[in-house]
């Protein structure tokens, strides 16, 4: 949790410290006093435009370091062009890699014309050395590039990079280190993520995240449970717990913790709502951790539980460590401790070597699961996983016309779930005036699922009670009571 005190008290004219992140402080004054300098060179506050790709985690990251260039000066803006432009990268489907090669591409121009503006890599996509190489060789305009493991150093990199006038590239192979004591800008005041963790150890076949986010690595609980007592009292009453895979949380700490051990001790932090986390994995989803979910009243009524086939065989040629079987007994155990709870997943359709039998199989686990949604996917080849190697890739028009006959199941199935709920009062949190419609407010049941009512902006961040009067699919209108 980031001190402000703590902060204030670096003096940035003696030596960079060499303890974190009182090193970080450092860097971030030295760079703010080399902001106001530009400012009064350009006559205006510098501006940054943050781009971010990616998973939820990679939001988190962008919080931060949105929070970090924010104390040096920059402000944000929504234009494409800025004072500094940053890319937060993903690189789990390769057209996302594609994407900020356009980007730069347009960006190269401006850059002539500004050359005192700074262009900045990070995330995913920089960990694989192949990208970096090329950034190197084609794109000599971007000044600094760093990859998942060190965004923490952001002030550090940027004061390097105009001290030397040059380009900065400083991507780790692995973490040395989890620095969160870092200042964060929150989208919505009452809501926010925390990371629990770091990295994965799954290695699923058609997956690149173990590749580029490292190896799973916990927070000590007393670092979580400090953050989210600091969030609650700055207003946030509801908290994202969030990692790769929190259902391993707690391997490799000096201490014996579980992912459920933690939640209850989440669950028991005054003035705190509404609980959520993501991503569980099935294999490492225990009954403990869903007996807590059971007896912790601020966990919300939400799972989201990633099937990815139904095929015991593909599964097993995902690297999945479970089978059809496995997964439906586990949604059994989870349906009768936690009868209400909506059930959201991820489906991959068309992965090497995929039948039609095996397409009927992950059909038939979405008719016995009910899901309330569910993500859906065409299996994009990815190069550096074992997948991309496989052989009998199946043909486009055939994963084209599986794809469309998944997405109609489970778009019945979820209007039919979103339906059960209709004439029932629940709780909503309000998130936001409704995007489309300025005479109404959008907000979240416990489920997730989203609700449009009449309201205003003073309502956003309260709880209220809302009538579900009419359902759209995959929405409810509803009214205040």
């Amino acid at each position: 949790m980031f001190e402000k005190e703590r902060f204030e008290q670096v003096d940035e004219w003696a030596e960079a410290p060499l303890q974190e992140p009182e090193r970080q402080y450092y860097y971030m004054k030295k760079c703010r006093h080399w902001a106001k300098q530009e400012e009064g060179r350009l006559g205006r506050p510098l501006t940054m435009s943050i781009q971010t790709l990616g998973c939820q985690m990679n939001a988190k990251d962008s919080e931060k370091m949105t929070a970090i260039l924010s104390y040096i000066g920059y402000e944000e803006t929504e234009e494409p062009v800025a004072d500094l432009v940053l890319f937060n990268t993903c690189t789990v489907r390769e057209n996302a890699n594609m994407k900020i090669y356009g980007r730069l591409g347009y960006l190269k121009n401006h850059k002539k014309k500004n050359p005192h503006m700074k262009i900045v890599l990070c995330g995913c996509m920089m960990q694989e050395a192949d990208e970096v190489e090329r950034v190197r060789k084609s794109y000599p305009f971007v000044d600094i590039v760093f990859g998942t493991h060190n965004i923490y150093k952001l002030a550090e990199l940027l004061y390097t990079q105009i001290q030397s006038e040059g380009r900065v590239m400083d991507v780790w192979e692995e973490a040395k280190e989890i620095i969160e004591d870092l200042p964060g800008k929150r989208k919505y005041s009452f809501k926010t993520g925390v990371n629990i963790m770091f990295g994965c150890n799954n290695f699923c076949s058609y997956c690149i995240v173990p590749y580029v986010r490292g190896r799973e690595r916990s927070r000590e609980p007393e670092e979580i449970i400090k953050e989210i007592r600091g969030l609650v009292q700055d207003g946030v009453t509801e908290i994202m717990l969030l990692g790769q895979n929190v259902n391993s949380y707690g391997k490799g700490l000096p201490q014996e913790i579980t992912f459920a051990d933690l939640l209850r001790k989440v669950n028991e932090i005054e003035g705190l709502e509404r609980i959520r986390f993501m991503t569980s994995h099935p294999k490492d989803l225990s009954d403990d951790l869903i007996q807590a979910m059971a007896d912790c009243e601020k966990v919300c009524s939400h799972l989201h539980l990633p099937l990815q086939s139904g095929s015991s065989r593909i599964l097993k040629k995902m690297n999945r460590h479970y089978t059809k079987e496995d997964y439906l007994l586990l949604v059994k155990k989870i349906r009768e401790k936690l009868p209400e709870i909506a059930l959201t997943t991820d489906i991959i359709v068309g992965f090497p070597g995929e039948t039609e039998e095996d397409f009927e199989e992950t059909l038939d686990v979405v008719s016995k699961v009910r899901y309330d949604s569910a993500y859906t996917f065409i299996y994009s080849k990815r190069s550096g996983t074992p997948a991309a190697s496989m052989e009998d890739q199946v043909p486009e028009d055939v994963v084209k016309e599986r794809f469309a006959k998944l997405l109609k199941v489970v778009q019945t199935i979820s209007a039919e779930r979103t339906n059960e709920k209709l004439g029932m009062t629940e709780p909503v949190l309000i998130e936001q005036v409704n995007e489309q419609d300025e005479s109404l407010v959008t907000g979240r049941l416990s489920n997730n699922a989203v609700v449009h009512l009449p309201g205003d902006a003073s309502m956003i961040g309260s709880i209220v009670p809302v009538l579900l009067k009419e359902s759209k699919g995959f929405y409810y209108m509803g009214q205040r009571v």
